[in-house]
């Protein structure tokens, strides 16, 4: 029984490493130093990209000693009703993480453009459990803020070393 297992352990190691999978790689960001500029103090969407960061970028205080600075623009969470009931009850909230942000360079001059990343997720409420949905709200907006991060690391990963023409 024992080898039995072992073999098919072997087989499966063996059809995967031929397959070609590979876990996933933090991303590799062109820049060590990154300076954070515009967002509100204590802001839970900087501290999601802070711990989204790779171990070699290294947020720095200010653009000086930065190679590339983010400068957030505007951040905003907004929940709206999605769907209510002929009784003008609640029965679904739509959840909104908006980012608009941009790229420079220590000297000021723009590495990416002004962009703007947007995650909307739809949540099913009831009154009857009103403390449970709100303990769900605020994991789903920590989902989308981490979620948000991840993207804003693959855009400054796809930026890359910008060279003059």
């Amino acid at each position: 029984m024992a080898r039995r297992r072992t073999a098919l352990l072997a087989l499966a190691a063996a059809a995967v490493a031929g397959c070609g999978f590979e876990l996933r790689r933090p991303e590799r960001l062109p820049f060590s130093r990154l300076a954070l500029t515009g967002f509100q103090p204590r802001s839970p969407l900087a501290e999601a990209l802070r711990q989204a960061l790779p171990s070699q970028v290294r947020v720095v205080a200010g653009p000086g000693e930065a190679e590339m600075v983010l400068v957030a623009i505007e951040e905003r969470f907004d929940k709206t009703v999605a769907a209510s009931t002929a009784g003008g009850q609640v029965r679904e909230f739509r959840l909104r993480v908006t980012l608009r942000f941009r790229l420079d360079r220590p000297d000021g001059s723009p590495q990416l453009g002004e962009t703007r990343l947007e995650l909307t997720r739809d949540m099913s409420y009831s009154e009857s459990a009103a403390l449970a949905k709100q303990a769900e709200e605020a994991g789903l907006v920590r989902e989308m803020r981490a979620d948000l991060a991840q993207q804003l690391l693959h855009m400054l990963a796809a930026t890359g070393p910008r060279t003059s023409v």
